[in-house]
């Protein structure tokens, strides 16, 4: 009889299934690069994509030939660029959740496939004007649907796949590929919509095509599964709400009646109101549900809590940069410097490249350091340096000295990597095993709803700055070059956030406000200057400086609000993570236990995980299974040790138990007994450590290797010495072990470990072999 991956024991390797079309089995040491690997272009492709259509609109509106000062039109531009980031906002939970229960890997490959299927449709746009602009909104939609689930799933297949000790520089690397591919779309669209701009959705095939497929061949479900229901009211709540707020939200930018924005408009209330109140109405779900889609429990753990609220007010506090930073380039400063419009999307994005060096080069590093000195430090630094790249940002002049901007701008990108690989690391580290899907797409969700935010709060409040100096700028400036007083003032009237998006998109509206029969009266040069390049950015410098000096300092009070929520999360996060298999799990089988307990009729099966010394043990992971090794529940325990499990039909089961820093064990539950309630007592692993010195010198000696051998001589542990010579061997069982150092001359010493216990054995070596 074939077993379904579904009903697998968890964290059982697939290497035994599917062998014959897998490149790389799971156990092969060199599959986490591969998981790494792919996954990071997975992260990739999907950021990449929520960045590259923002500095693309200048060539898809000309392209699709609609008018971006057309009133009816601002609202395909919203959605053109926050209609992706809302919909990854909404699904990453539900698809995470689903990856917990299907397979992180199966829903992570459909992913990638209906991602690269929506690509040739969205280059495929057969229309003009509104029919061509909902083409493209409408399969962007579609589009994020197989984004959100590689986001969703991408951070949880590395965490199955590394070993807590290289986690956080996965988890980095992973985190750096998805910010930093919303940095590289910038200059990717920049360059590509010189030349075509259906060719942003082109360049997505290729990739897209080989990702999938080398997906499906490498990748592996090694993590656990989940089997249970989905949780439709929670998905309908949070969906319905989430979309209602954000979708206020960006409603709520565009002018209404005699008003610069629409926060007045009943449907903009009603969807922020409504909003929130089915959000409220969620969370009253979420608490009551048996699987809730968002396990609010896991609010309890202090790391994933104030992780989650760092990555929301990091994503509030930079979410908007790159808008008003492309604004300040493509319509202010690269007009003013000479560039012509045509030109700005291309150098825009080169002279933005800083911003994504500074990223590149903190994230990795940041992730590694953070693996041996902890997360706390690096995430607190990172956004003090971003709080003091927003002071200097807010400082410069609109017209500024580029290598100025640039070191700025590095400065961020330097502070945002800094920040995002610990944090990350410490989320998904953070939560049992079972719910690493579903944290995955916590965190997700969190950055992608502070992103929208941040857009909607950049844009309200840098339309309000603009709203009290615009005007008379517009009617002083207008009336200098000759324009009649009333025609003067009927152009000053244009909204502020139509001059925001006339900025962004690097055009001059006064040709089309003022008409031929205007310029047609003013003198030729009047009409030039009026109409070139340097007299509308020029004339908008100021007010939008004036917007700037908000939103930065908005910027500013956010990122030190997440600097604060990341130097409160208490200490690092433990080295493993509950449920997965420790290094004393890999080494000695789990012992059954001498007496055997009752299995449950069909119903509830409650009892208590605790130590030799009766405490209790939270976070350990549980798992039932049945007479044919499937897997029929799953659980971990709280934070006072109990647990929950619900069975199906009477049977006979193995529960099997395990926790971080504990020798895992499996209690047989007996089907013709009475009912007892199985409480489960796990003996504590200790470890070993010491130094390794010269023995005639005296001096540490490094990179000496380390052997335990078990009393059976079977090796249960390695590791070589560090720089200052010392080592530690940690997830011991009790029992009689040896320690062997080799590559000096082979010197051994005996050690006995009781349950929890901690043994230092220093060795001495002589001679170095040079062999």
């Amino acid at each position: 009889m074939t077993t379904k991956e579904t009903d697998r024991i968890p964290g059982a390797s697939e290497t035994g299934q599917h062998r014959g079309r897998r490149w790389i089995g799971a156990d092969h040491p060199g599959y986490k690069w591969v998981a790494l690997t792919n996954t990071t272009v997975g992260m990739l492709i999907a950021t990449i994509n929520s960045s590259i259509v923002l500095i693309s609109l200048p060539g898809i509106f000309t392209g699709i030939r609609l008018d971006p000062l057309e009133p009816a039109n601002v609202s395909y531009l919203l959605w053109m660029l926050m209609g992706y980031m809302l919909v990854t906002a909404v699904l990453v939970v539900a698809l995470g959740r689903l990856g917990d229960m299907m397979g992180r890997v199966r829903i992570y490959n459909a992913g990638f496939l209906i991602f690269t299927i929506t690509s040739v449709i969205l280059s495929l746009d057969p229309f003009h004007g509104g029919s061509g602009a909902l083409w493209l909104i409408g399969w962007r939609i579609v589009q994020a649907i197989g984004g959100s689930m590689l986001m969703a799933n991408s951070a949880a297949i590395l965490t199955d796949a590394f070993p807590a000790r290289q986690r956080g520089m996965a988890l980095g690397v992973n985190m750096v590929a998805g910010i930093a591919g919303s940095f590289l779309g910038l200059v990717l669209g920049g360059v590509l919509v010189t030349w075509n701009w259906r060719s942003i959705f082109w360049v997505n095939v290729p990739i897209g095509l080989i990702g999938t497929v080398w997906a499906y061949k490498s990748l592996h479900e090694t993590g656990i599964r989940r089997p249970g229901r989905m949780d439709w009211w929670g998905n309908i709540t949070f969906a319905i709400g989430l979309t209602a707020l954000l979708a206020g939200i960006t409603y709520g930018i565009q002018p209404y009646g005699g008003h610069t924005m629409g926060w007045t408009n009943p449907w903009v209330l009603a969807g922020l109101i409504g909003g929130a109140v089915m959000l409220a109405v969620f969370c009253l779900v979420e608490a009551r549900v048996a699987e809730p889609m968002f396990p609010l429990r896991l609010f309890r753990d202090a790391a994933f809590a104030g992780g989650n609220a760092a990555t929301l007010l990091g994503a509030i506090a930079r979410g908007g940069l790159q808008f008003m930073l492309i604004i300040w380039l493509q319509g202010i400063w690269l007009p003013l410097h000479g560039y012509d419009y045509a030109d700005t999307p291309l150098w825009a994005g080169i002279y933005m490249l800083p911003l994504t060096i500074g990223f590149l080069l903190a994230g990795p590093l940041s992730g590694a350091l953070s693996d041996k000195f902890g997360a706390r430090l690096f995430a607190a630094c990172g956004f003090l340096v971003m709080a003091v790249s927003f002071a200097g940002l807010l400082v410069l002049p609109s017209d500024f000295s580029y290598w100025v901007f640039a070191a700025l701008i590095f400065l961020n990108g330097l502070g945002g990597g800094l920040f995002a690989a610990p944090n990350t690391a410490i989320i998904m580290s953070s939560v049992p095993a079972d719910a690493r899907g579903a944290a995955s797409g916590m965190r997700a969700t969190f950055q992608n709803a502070g992103m929208v935010l941040s857009m909607g709060v950049f844009f309200s409040l840098m339309v309000a700055g603009l709203a009290g100096t615009l005007p008379d700028t517009l009617t002083t400036g207008l009336t200098a070059q000759g324009v009649p007083a009333g025609a003067a003032h009927t152009v000053s009237q244009l909204p502020p956030v139509g001059v925001l998006f006339a900025a962004f998109l690097g055009y001059n509206p006064i040709q089309h406000l003022l008409g031929p029969d205007i310029l047609g009266h003013l003198s030729p040069s009047a009409a030039a200057h009026l109409t070139g390049r340097e007299f509308f950015p020029h004339l908008i410098s100021q007010p939008f400086h004036d917007g700037l000096v908000v939103v930065f300092s908005l910027a500013i009070a956010m990122s030190l609000a997440a600097a604060g929520a990341s130097l409160i999360r208490g200490r690092r996060t433990e080295t493993v993570a509950a449920g997965s298999p420790s290094p004393a799990a890999d080494s000695h089988p789990a012992t059954t236990a001498p007496a055997t307990t009752t299995a449950p009729s069909t119903g509830v099966l409650r009892g208590r995980v605790h130590d030799s010394a009766g405490r209790p043990i939270a976070r350990a992971s549980l798992t039932l299974v049945d007479r044919s090794g499937r897997q029929r529940a799953l659980a971990s325990t709280g934070a006072d040790g109990t647990y929950e499990l619900t069975t199906r039909e009477p049977s006979s089961y193995t529960l099997v138990v395990s926790a971080t820093g504990h020798h895992p064990r499996a209690v047989q539950l007996d089907a013709e007994a009475g009912p007892v309630v199985p409480d489960v007592t796990l003996a504590g692993l200790g470890n070993v450590h010491g130094t390794v010195r010269h023995e005639h010198t005296g001096e540490p000696v490094p990179d000496a290797q380390i052997t335990l051998l078990s009393s059976a001589g079977e090796v249960v542990a390695s590791a070589a010495t560090n720089p200052d010579g010392t080592y530690t061997l940690q997830n011991l069982a009790p029992g009689a072990y040896t320690v062997v150092t080799s590559g000096y001359g082979p010197v051994l010493a005996d050690v006995t470990l009781d349950e929890g216990n901690s043994r230092e054995v220093d060795l001495e070596v002589g001679h170095h072999d040079t062999d």
